[in-house]
């Protein structure tokens, strides 16, 4: 195989273990890498969306593979009502063999995993049920979806009652058409509506206690938030970041000037990549993460 270039990607196929299949994408800098990064998407968002993110952290020396959801993408299934699925096949399948083929596919690097919004935490969740997987945490425009942390919250806490019941009702939620997410299944709905809800992480089908591992979870964590992003609010990262007081947190505030004039939102970051890769890759080359509590976090 032709050594990954930031503009070729490597194409890992993936099969689950109940036949699913997706392909990762892997982007690596020049000779061997130390270190890579396991990046899983935003809700809804294809994988190829982050080939600038990963572009720019393989530049800076650090290799990155890019998780596809399932049911997005290069993803063989489509969500419906005859094909559903949860977080728990998030967790317990698709996580697994994308993390296993990226220590396949780079056995020397110590292997990361981040996110970016819903996938920052997911992220977290694999984290705490994988705690000696990997070596750290990196989320960029992420947070917990808890409806007390958000301006509007009312507003919001009605969206996670109406959302799992238009999915039931249409099989999948219809998020290319509701401006919201793509299509997403209904049992991944109804975990993320619950967790807004009650502001606690759950997954229907599973009796592991995610607010009890995260509790329990050391990592580093590197968490990013823009500052104009009324999708994850500061209070909404303080939620996540509040449910993991044994990690060592490095918490950045993002704006324009870091990209370039871009706004500092919840997607636009994603086209100016440049200053969030080189802030992943200064956290990952320090040894020992600077603890920071949430209410004192360095700009």
């Amino acid at each position: 195989m032709s050594p990954t270039t930031a503009t070729e990607p490597t194409v890992l196929p993936l099969t689950m273990a109940d036949g699913a299949r997706a392909e990762l994408l892997c982007v690596a800098p020049d000779g061997e890498p130390r270190d890579a990064v396991f990046w899983l998407p935003a809700m809804g968002m294809p994988a190829k969306h982050y080939l600038p993110l990963a572009a720019a952290l393989a530049a800076r020396g650090v290799a990155v593979a890019l998780h596809e959801w399932r049911g997005i993408g290069s993803s063989s299934l489509r969500a419906s009502h005859r094909c559903n699925w949860s977080y728990r096949e998030l967790l317990q399948l698709d996580l697994p063999a994308g993390m296993a083929a990226l220590r396949a596919h780079w056995p020397q690097a110590r292997a990361w995993v981040g996110g970016h919004s819903l996938g920052g935490q997911l992220a977290c969740l694999y984290a705490a049920l994988h705690p000696g997987d990997m070596a750290g945490i990196a989320l960029v425009a992420s947070g917990a979806p808890y409806w007390r942390r958000f301006r509007h919250g009312t507003l919001v806490g009605m969206a996670y009652v109406l959302a799992p019941l238009l999915a039931a009702l249409r099989g999948h939620l219809p998020g290319r058409r509701i401006g919201f997410g793509g299509n997403e299944a209904r049992g991944v709905i109804a975990d993320w509506a619950r967790s807004g809800r009650t502001g606690r992480y759950a997954a229907a089908g599973m009796a592991e206690d995610f607010e009890q591992r995260l509790a329990a979870l050391e990592l580093p964590v590197l968490a990013q938030r823009m500052r104009d992003d009324w999708l994850g609010p500061a209070a909404s990262l303080d939620w996540l970041l509040g449910k993991m007081p044994h990690a060592l947190r490095r918490h950045k505030q993002v704006t324009p000037d870091d990209l370039g004039g871009a706004p500092a939102d919840h997607f636009s970051w994603m086209k100016a990549p440049g200053s969030i890769a080189a802030r992943m890759v200064e956290w990952i080359a320090t040894d020992d993460a600077v603890f920071t509590t949430p209410h004192h976090s360095s700009p």
